[in-house]
C-alpha cells in the first residue's frame, strides 16, 4: 500500500498486484480544487464592447430610491427565519434516507404532512409542521458523529433477539439522537466503526460507485506466500462475485509475515476473512483501522468519541 500520515495505515506497503491509480488533477486530497488555470483577476480588458444598460436600481440617487414599507420589511424577515427546509432534507435529517430517496418516498405518497399526503418535490415545512413516514411520526434531529473502537464480542446491529452484546451497548450515552452504525464488522472483529444519523452520508459511505475504501490488519494462522499474495491483489473469486482487492502487503513494522494488511472497498459479509479463507488461511486476529479518510488513532478499545469538524468534512467531500 502507498505510505500514509496514518500511523494505522503505513505499516503496510503495496504488494505487486493492481497498482492504486488516483487521479492527481482537479480536486485534491484536501478537497480543495486545482488553482489552475485563468482565474477572475487574470481577465484582459474587452475594449470595444458596448456597455450595458445600466440596472434599474442604479438610476437613482440613494435619496431616490424606493422606500420599503414596514410590511415589505416583515415579510422579508419572516422568509429569512422561519426555519422552513425542503421536504426531502427534513427526510434525510431524521435520519431516514438520502435525499434522493426521500424525493422517491413523496412521489410515491409515502409521506404526510399535517395529516395530508404530499407528492410535490419543491414542499418545504417547518419545525411546527409533523412529517409522516408511514406510522412514524419524524423528527429533524441534530445531525451526530460518534466513531467507535469496536471490541470483540459484540454484534454491530441495533438490537438483538439472541440478548446478545450489541455495539449500541457501547454508544448509549453517547447522544439523545439515535444514531445507527455505518456498515457492519462482525462479531470477533475489532476496530473502527462509525455511528451517525445523517441519513445522506450513510448512503454516500456505504454505496459501491463512492468505493469508501476499508483498510484491515489480519493476523494468519501461518505466514502467507508471496504468489498467494499477488494473486489476491489480482481480485479474488467468491461465491458471491468478484472482489476487488484494491491493496494487500505483509507488515512491515515486523518480520512476521503472517501479519497482513488488507485494502478493499467492498461491503460484502465476511469478505476479509472469506478471502484468505479461499487460500487456506485462517483469520486469528481481524482489526479494521481505516474507513474512508478516518482513522482510530489514539481511540482505546472499546471507547468512543465525536468526530471533529474537520473529520466530517473530510467524510463528506472525500
Amino acid at each position: 500500500m502507498r505510505k500514509r500520515k496514518s500511523t494505522t495505515s503505513n505499516r503496510f506497503v503495496k504488494g505487486k498486484g493492481k497498482s492504486d491509480k488516483r487521479a492527481t488533477s482537479g480536486r485534491g486530497r484536501d478537497g480543495k480544487s486545482s488553482t489552475s488555470g485563468r482565474g477572475r483577476g487574470d481577465r484582459k480588458p474587452d475594449f470595444g464592447r458596448e456597455k450595458a444598460p445600466a440596472s434599474r436600481s442604479s438610476r437613482y440617487r440613494n435619496d431616490e430610491k424606493p422606500k420599503k414599507t414596514d410590511k415589505m420589511i416583515g415579510e422579508e424577515n419572516i422568509a429569512k427565519n422561519d426555519g422552513s427546509i425542503r421536504l426531502n432534507k427534513y427526510i434525510a435529517d431524521a435520519g431516514v434516507c438520502s435525499r434522493r430517496e426521500a424525493d422517491r418516498l413523496i412521489e410515491g405518497g409515502a409521506i404526510k404532512v399535517n395529516g395530508k399526503v404530499i407528492t410535490s418535490l419543491g414542499t418545504k415545512v417547518s419545525v411546527a409542521d409533523r412529517v409522516q413516514y408511514g406510522s412514524e411520526t419524524l423528527s429533524r434531529e441534530s445531525l451526530v458523529y460518534v466513531l467507535l473502537n469496536k471490541p470483540k464480542g459484540y454484534i454491530t446491529t441495533m438490537d438483538d433477539p439472541f440478548e446478545r452484546k450489541t455495539v449500541m451497548e457501547l454508544v448509549k450515552n453517547a447522544c439523545k439522537e439515535r444514531i445507527y452504525p455505518v456498515g457492519r464488522l462482525d462479531r470477533n472483529t475489532s476496530g473502527l466503526l462509525l455511528f451517525t444519523n445523517d441519513g445522506e452520508l450513510t448512503k454516500k459511505l456505504l454505496h459501491p460507485r463512492h468505493k469508501a475504501k476499508k483498510i484491515y490488519h489480519a493476523y494468519l494462522d501461518k505466514q502467507m506466500l508471496k504468489n498467494d499474495l499477488k494473486t489476491i491483489a489480482q481480485g479474488v473469486e467468491l461465491e458471491d462475485g468478484l472482489v476487488a482487492v484494491d491493496n494487500i502487503s505483509y507488515d512491515l513494522s515486523t518480520n512476521d509475515k503472517k501479519s497482513i494488511g488488507i485494502e478493499i472497498h467492498s461491503g460484502q459479509n465476511r469478505v476479509v476473512r472469506r478471502i484468505f479463507e479461499k487460500f487456506g488461511y485462517t483469520v486469528e486476529k481481524l482489526d479494521r483501522v481505516m474507513f474512508g479518510p478516518i482513522t482510530k488513532k489514539d481511540l482505546p478499545r472499546g471507547k468512543w468519541r465525536y468526530l471533529d469538524a474537520k473529520e466530517i468534512n473530510l467524510l463528506k467531500n472525500f
